[in-house]
């Protein structure tokens, strides 16, 4: 990887030495004079070719420096030598100041587009001992480098190896020498997008809670690892040390992070696996869970969250419910002192990102489903999906005689009765209630089994015979029969706004019958959390229930919000689409659950900058529509996270800076527990987060 760097900086080992001299001892002529015998024929060429690319000058200037090479390369050019240390002295600056402005320029675009926390004197060492770190090497204050992963390999120097953390979206060891070579350029926009995928993190603008450089702590900072895995090494005490008789500058024992001792207490869950409870309602591999769960217990995790399937619960027949798996489950967290969070899922299980198991729902549903397929939502070309009921049955006796309203309170019902025990002792401190697909309360707009990727629009699910009639029904109250159809100018599932009538800028979505349509789409939606909850708040008096809501950011930045309005949210740029919603949950007293605390580590989608989304925005704007009308939130993180720059985020979001109102989560859900997180330097890393949502001190541990 040395080797790779060396040619893609254009310097040597020897280059290098020089260069950090220089900028420690600045410029000292004895030094610069003795540099220049060791530099390389390949630098000069890199260098002048960087200093103005469209000069015809710099094309003189470097014919003039290569024949000045040669006739000190030969045996007549002593006499040469002799008479050039004034001109050698004045290329030297001349050649160092191009340099150190190249430098500055990759400086600036790793600290704005990467986060890296570069001190403001750092040179290219700097940089390249950066991006070896990222890549999940070791570097040494002396310049030894070494792989952290490598089986226990030491330095030659019989330096102690220390152990990188790396995160999820590191790059491999083995990196591409072009990656590299984006960060080396002039960042245009593809470039700056690819390079920031390196880091793992996406910034489109800074975070207005982010400290500078406080609250962008690396977990592979300039240190290489951790702070707390640096601080025991002999060679990283202070800011200067000597190695070899050569006196560098050191860099910081320990990457300044916001603070977050004495802040509000914010309780931490972990979500359980999918597949915790088999189809048969059977605890899966009880003794391994048991000792995963006494880990989380030894860093002080206040509980888990687990998934009641409605397809394994009430697989067979109507009201004929097993909850045997989950009263052990139940049990096992009882005994070891933990809190339980349960969801009530009345949504299949598999086809979505991030599912690695298959739970349908009921079988008797699906008959019912096949001579009735209206029970399930549906789009414009009639494609149905079984992912979870639609709301137009809710109050229509489908269900064997039930409604789907009834359904859901059944089953209710029965597992608070179940569950009593754990009720009354609090072991169960809150209930989830699943409210559409993936449990959350929005229309199934984009379901991958039809076809959709990110970041297309999705379409509107109210083709089935019952929404269809509401629609009707909302026309003519309205005084506008004609108005009871869907709108034939959307698009598909993948279409991007610009290319739909309805969405595109100044599209139909904002004229008299698009208005129309969209506040009854969205009407729909809230009308139905509306009901369920009464239900929950009925069925688990006295114990907080909850609701999901997840975070359609991408069109975010267009006008009509294309991605959200297909999912119900009415949230165009002119229109507060949340205000509704929290003020629903605000009357049953509910805590809003947003899967959005880190939706801005979503950059791995290469059309990211292409879907003007902002999902620091979007998350922003949820959280103050609740907290406006004092709505509890919690939150889980979206996807997986092992890292301190995605904790960090999290930490900034669960506690805003300087809020005048002190607001904060009421609790965070770690999703998921699994073997990744078991792996030591993640749960480490785990438990310095825990620490600080708890509002604990921190003391960096070493390794």
């Amino acid at each position: 990887m040395s080797t790779d760097m060396q040619k893609l900086i254009g310097t040597s080992e020897e280059d290098d030495e020089e260069e950090m001299e220089m900028d420690v001892k600045e410029e000292d002529d004895d030094d610069e004079e003795n540099g220049e015998k060791h530099i390389p024929r390949q630098v000069m060429v890199g260098v002048d070719i960087g200093m103005s690319p469209n000069s015809s000058n710099n094309n003189n200037q470097f014919k003039h420096q290569h024949q000045m090479q040669d006739q000190a390369s030969t045996p007549g050019g002593g006499g040469v030598r002799r008479c050039r240390p004034l001109e050698e002295k004045e290329r030297t600056k001349l050649r160092e100041r191009h340099r150190r402005a190249i430098t500055a320029r990759i400086l600036a675009g790793l600290r704005r587009h990467g986060n890296y926390n570069l001190r403001v004197r750092a040179d290219i060492n700097d940089v390249i001992a950066a991006l070896a770190r990222e890549a999940g090497w070791v570097v040494l204050p002396d310049g030894t480098t070494f792989p952290s992963r490598s089986q226990g390999s030491r330095p030659a120097s019989g330096a102690p190896a220390m152990v990188s953390s790396s995160s999820s979206h590191m790059m491999s060891q083995q990196t591409p020498p072009t990656s590299l070579r984006g960060v080396s350029s002039g960042y245009q926009n593809s470039v700056e997008y690819n390079t920031c995928r390196m880091k793992g993190v996406f910034m489109p603008t800074p975070s207005p809670y982010d400290l500078t450089p406080t609250a962008q702590s690396q977990t592979s900072a300039l240190v290489g690892d951790a702070g707390e895995q640096t601080e025991s090494h002999p060679l990283i005490r202070g800011p200067m040390d000597t190695i070899n008789d050569k006196q560098i500058i050191d860099v910081p024992t320990k990457i300044p992070e916001r603070d977050f001792a004495s802040t509000p207490y914010v309780p931490v869950y972990v979500m359980l696996p999918l597949g915790v409870i088999n189809m048969k309602c059977e605890l899966v591999d009880p003794d391994g869970l048991l000792k995963q769960l006494r880990v989380l217990k030894s860093v002080n995790v206040d509980g888990v969250m687990v998934d009641c399937w409605w397809g394994i619960v009430e697989a067979h027949a109507p009201q004929d419910y097993n909850w045997s798996g989950y009263k052990k489950l139940s049990q096992m967290v009882s005994e070891l002192k933990l809190k339980l969070q349960v969801v009530m899922s009345f949504h299949e299980c598999g086809g979505n990102f991030g599912d690695d198991v298959c739970i349908p729902l009921p079988h008797w549903v699906a008959e019912i489903g096949r001579t009735n397929p209206d029970i399930f939502f549906t789009d414009r070309e009639g494609r149905r999906n079984p992912e979870c009921l639609s709301w137009g049955i809710d109050r229509e006796r489908v269900l064997r005689g039930r409604t789907a309203l009834e359904v859901y309170f059944d089953y209710m019902r029965s597992f608070r009765v179940e569950f009593d025990e754990f009720f009354q002792n609090g072991i169960i401190s809150m209930v989830e209630v699943g409210l559409g697909p993936c449990g959350e309360l929005r229309y199934p707009s984009c379901p991958v089994k039809h076809g959709w990727r990110y970041p297309g629009i999705g379409e509107f699910q109210c083709y089935d015979q019952y929404l269809l009639k509401s629609m009707k029904k909302a026309a003519e109250a309205r005084g506008h029969s004609f108005w009871a159809r869907g709108p034939d100018n959307t698009g598909s599932y993948n279409s991007r706004p610009r290319e739909t009538g309805f969405f595109c800028d100044g599209g139909d979505y904002n004229g008299y019958y698009g208005r129309f349509f969209l506040n009854w789409y969205s009407q729909v939606l809230v009308d139905h959390g509306d009901r369920v909850l009464s239900l929950a708040k009925l069925a688990f008096e006295g114990t907080c229930i909850a609701a999901k809501l997840s975070g359609m950011h991408w069109w975010y930045k267009t006008a009509s919000h294309a991605a959200e309005l297909t999912a119900g949210f009415y949230n165009p740029c002119n229109r507060d689409g949340y205000a509704a919603i929290a003020a629903m949950l605000k009357k049953h007293e509910a805590v809003l659950n947003f899967a959005s605390a880190e939706l801005h580590m979503l950059d791995r989608h290469e059309d990211f900058q292409e879907a003007l989304a902002d999902p620091e925005g979007l998350v922003w704007q949820v959280l103050n529509a609740a907290w406006d009308v004092c709505v509890p939130v919690s939150s889980e993180n979206a996807i997986p996270c092992h890292d301190r720059v995605g904790y960090n985020k999290i930490l900034d979001t669960a506690k805003p800076l300087s809020d005048p109102d002190g607001r904060h989560f009421s609790s965070f859900t770690y999703l998921r527990l699994g073997p990744p997180l078991m792996e030591r330097q993640n749960f480490m890393e785990f438990e310095r987060f825990v620490k600080r949502m708890h509002g604990e001190a921190v003391m960096d541990l070493q390794v």
